[in-house]
């Protein structure tokens, strides 16, 4: 049986990660090993039944992956690469650990980071770095997905107090958090606020039935009359401008952890098809096999290219919306590619969960969808090059 996704050189045709910097290269073997002896022997075990121990949170947080990337409250302010890394080893065992550290340390504390008062970085983010504490993000709804404009959450004055109102749905972490980062609009404009899920009036239900990202908590979220003081509001989250920044920063982490998945099933059809005998030889000695897994590298190296690039414009300033969109786009694409050619290569057996592949191709068809669907990333794409907007 093929591991859950150790790293080796040896798969890294172009030694891509010489380029890494000696921050990221000592995370990513930290992460790495504890990525494959602690969660990789547990993970097809919490994938079939559904679930991810509130625990791993804690094991996360003890070492300093939560916030990794911000400065201060206890984050440890790395390298955008060593964030990288980072994503790809635990997409590597599968996307629903990236996804517990993404919404966490990208989307919830990064917006309590930077756009948040001082009382509310001081009163989370130390808790939420070590795992004692868990956030959420709260913007997709049911009737507004890709559009985040035509949200209809509301938020209302009542006297010195915010009331909100409203719906959010496939909102991963969102029946274990302890606060909520939830969109609202106001007569003034989109609000951020910072909720505690144990407010009157919040309540979270967990969705079930899931055919992917299984090993991950995704819940409903319901605000009926939430109250909120005042300083409930974070005070610089004003418009959309704030929210997309936030889903820029965990599209940026799919854009890495997605070639953890890919090189995943890569390296699992590698094992699995020098080790099969067919008609007397080796499956990997027969041409077809060996031109699947020529194109299956080729595909893990460019979607590792493309990572590295993001990261060295991210820590040049020069990472745009549209840069990242490319990104995700492409990596996601290249990935769930990968997995599909590595399905077939297994046969039968790639449909178990003795074989991580169909467990990734899975994961993958969600996380061609979350933060920015293809049809959005492809239109924003073709904005940019055409200076035509396709949107309305």
């Amino acid at each position: 049986m093929a591991s859950a996704g150790a790293t080796s050189s040896e798969h890294d045709l172009l030694d891509l990660d010489d380029e890494l910097s000696v921050e990221a290269r000592t995370t990513r073997d930290a992460v790495c090993a504890y990525a494959t002896t602690e969660l990789g022997p547990r993970i097809a075990d919490w994938y079939e039944r559904g679930t991810l121990p509130r625990d791993v949170a804690k094991e996360l947080g003890a070492l300093g992956l939560f916030g990794m990337q911000l400065n201060g409250y206890g984050c440890p302010g790395l390298s955008a690469d060593a964030y990288g890394v980072t994503c790809r080893e635990l997409e590597a065992v599968d996307s629903g650990l990236r996804s517990l550290v993404s919404v966490q340390g990208c989307l919830a504390m990064f917006a309590i980071h930077r756009y948040g008062s001082e009382d509310q970085r001081r009163a989370w983010l130390p808790a939420m770095a070590t795992g004692e504490a868990l956030g959420c993000f709260g913007l997709t709804e049911p009737e507004a997905g890709s559009d985040p404009g035509s949200m209809r959450t509301f938020a209302r004055r009542d006297g010195a107090d915010w009331v909100l109102s409203g719906t959010k749905t496939w909102i991963n972490n969102g029946a274990i958090a302890d606060v909520a980062v939830i969109w609202a609009r106001a007569d003034d404009g989109i609000l951020g606020f910072l909720v505690p899920t144990d407010a009157p009036g919040f309540t979270a239900r967990e969705i079930t039935r899931k055919l992917s990202l299984r090993a991950s908590n995704t819940a409903t979220i319901v605000l009926d009359d939430v109250r909120v003081p005042s300083p409930a509001l974070l005070p610089g989250a004003r418009g959309l401008k704030c929210v997309l920044s936030c889903l820029n920063e965990a599209r940026f982490g799919i854009v890495w952890g997605v070639v953890g998945a890919a090189r995943s099933c890569y390296t699992s059809a590698l094992d699995y098809v020098g080790s099969r005998e067919q008609f007397g030889r080796p499956l990997a000695s027969y041409q077809l096999s060996q031109r699947k897994l020529a194109d299956m590298a080729i595909a893990v190296t460019h979607a590792g290219m493309t990572a590295l690039r993001l990261t060295a414009l991210k820590q040049a300033g020069r990472l745009t919306p549209v840069r990242i969109s490319l990104g995700k786009l492409a990596n996601a694409r290249s990935a769930i590619e990968v997995a599909r050619i590595a399905r077939g290569m297994l046969g039968a057996n790639g449909v178990t969960l003795d074989y991580p592949v169909m467990r990734h191709m899975a994961n993958l068809e969600a996380v061609l969808t979350v933060e920015g669907t293809e049809e959005v990333h492809t239109l924003t794409i073709g904005h940019a090059v055409t200076g035509l907007s396709a949107f309305r």
